[in-house]
């Protein structure tokens, strides 16, 4: 018999591909992982070994947040060294959170780690999870000319296209094809062969590993949209519990230039909060200053949230907070390349 292929750690944290539907209220629920492992016979031809792992309880995409986020990148840490790369089995409703999180968590990776999940259970006959947590694990073996990993980045596979985890979006409830990436492009597509985009994945870094797990999630979120009154937004602009704000605005950066919302802005500004700009299109991006809209929010100091994808922009807010950043610390950093997270 050959010799292994590698070694890979499995995480399991829950969602749709390890669920069963329950008899008496017919919703969905998760089962133990070992269950899930059995639907799929064909991880024995991989010829690689896998160890395993799960959170406590699975859970509920929709319930995982940072204290989710930090447990699995402390995990990932504890066993960097043991294993060749690492597989987190996720729901896909904050899959794209979860992975920009971990992008910025993990700093120096020179080895794979991917999400996956589904959007049907694996007991179903026409489910996707065995084909997407097959090729994952293809992806994260497959080692370049080097010998080194091929992917040595946080990503997301999902229906045959494997993607930057900080710059995924799920845009489709019932798709196979849920995930999409507008702002760059996919990193690889599975056919027959799987072909790699290596022009636009990461090289391995060369530095050493090491894990930043400390968030800070006292960030806030106003959504303009047309007719929001004072009354709606005023007491988000003055919470003065929130270190950081991101306003979702029009097409390529545009606000209110009502008096109130701007004079708002400029209270938030003085109290400490970063105000961050980020459009509400799913592609494109920022330009602070192309209208005269964005120009008084640029001239007031609002940062700008460039081309990055909401999940990544609230994920490197809370990264950031959690280093200490504030002020002009915080602008200068998160207008900065820190994870492939933006196109400078």
């Amino acid at each position: 018999m050959s010799s292994s292929r590698g070694s890979i750690l499995m995480l399991y944290t829950g969602g749709t591909i390890g669920m069963i539907r329950d008899e008496d209220s017919g919703s969905l629920q998760p089962f133990e992982f070992s269950n899930l492992l059995k639907q799929i016979p064909e991880l024995d031809q991989l010829n690689c070994h896998i160890d395993t792992d799960s959170l406590d309880s699975p859970i509920d995409s929709s319930n995982i947040g940072p204290p989710e986020w930090q447990r699995l990148a402390r995990r990932i840490a504890s066993s960097y060294h043991q294993y060749d790369g690492f597989v987190v089995l996720h729901g896909s409703d904050t899959m794209a959170y979860t992975a920009s999180a971990l992008s910025f968590m993990l700093q120096n990776l020179s080895k794979p780690v991917v999400l996956t999940g589904s959007q049907l259970p694996i007991g179903i006959p026409r489910s996707d999870a065995r084909e997407n947590l097959l090729t994952t694990l293809e992806i994260v073996l497959e080692c370049n000319d080097e010998g080194g990993a091929r992917v040595p980045e946080v990503g997301v596979y999902f229906e045959y296209d494997l993607f930057r985890g900080n710059r995924v979006h799920k845009n489709s409830t019932q798709d196979f094809e849920a995930f999409h990436s507008f702002n760059y492009p996919k990193l690889a597509e599975a056919g027959v062969h799987i072909q790699y985009n290596d022009l636009h994945i990461a090289r391995a870094s060369t530095g050493t590993f090491r894990l930043e797990p400390e968030l800070d999630a006292r960030l806030g979120v106003l959504s303009l949209f047309p007719g929001i009154t004072p009354e709606f937004a005023l007491p988000v602009l003055e919470n003065p519990h929130l270190q950081a704000l991101i306003i979702r605005t029009f097409g390529s950066g545009n606000g209110l230039t009502a008096p109130w919302f701007l004079r708002g802005i400029e209270n938030c500004l003085a109290r400490g909060t970063a105000v961050i700009n980020v459009s509400q299109c799913s592609g494109g991006g920022v330009f602070q200053g192309q209208y005269e809209s964005s120009r008084q929010l640029k001239q007031l100091g609002v940062i700008s949230g460039h081309d990055m994808t909401f999940e990544a922009a609230s994920t490197k807010a809370m990264h950031l907070l959690g280093q200490g950043a504030h002020g002009e610390a915080f602008a200068e950093s998160y207008q900065q390349n820190l994870a492939g997270e933006l196109t400078p």
